[in-house]
């Protein structure tokens, strides 16, 4: 079986997904940008996603982190997709 990765917009994870942080969309301000790499958010690192409602909250490195959406919509992540055949 072949796999791909599929590219989706972290508030377009539903709980319970593992993926991987492709970018920052250029929505994200730089300010921002820094506080969520100081945070330990950096490209590849591997979140879990607990919730998306009201909030969404991301796992990573035993850590929980809550995100709004007008962040968390502009956050690209990647999820191993199947292909059939």
């Amino acid at each position: 079986m072949t796999a791909h990765i599929e590219r989706i917009r972290l508030t377009g994870t539903p709980p319970g997904h593992h993926v991987r942080l492709a970018e920052f969309g250029e929505e994200i301000g730089s300010l921002q940008r820094e506080q969520l790499l100081a945070y330990g958010l950096t490209a590849q690192q591997t979140l879990t996603v607990l919730q998306q409602r009201p909030m969404t909250i991301v796992l990573y490195e035993h850590m929980e982190l809550a995100l709004e959406h007008s962040i968390a919509h502009h956050i690209w992540v990647e999820e191993e997709a199947r292909v059939p055949g």
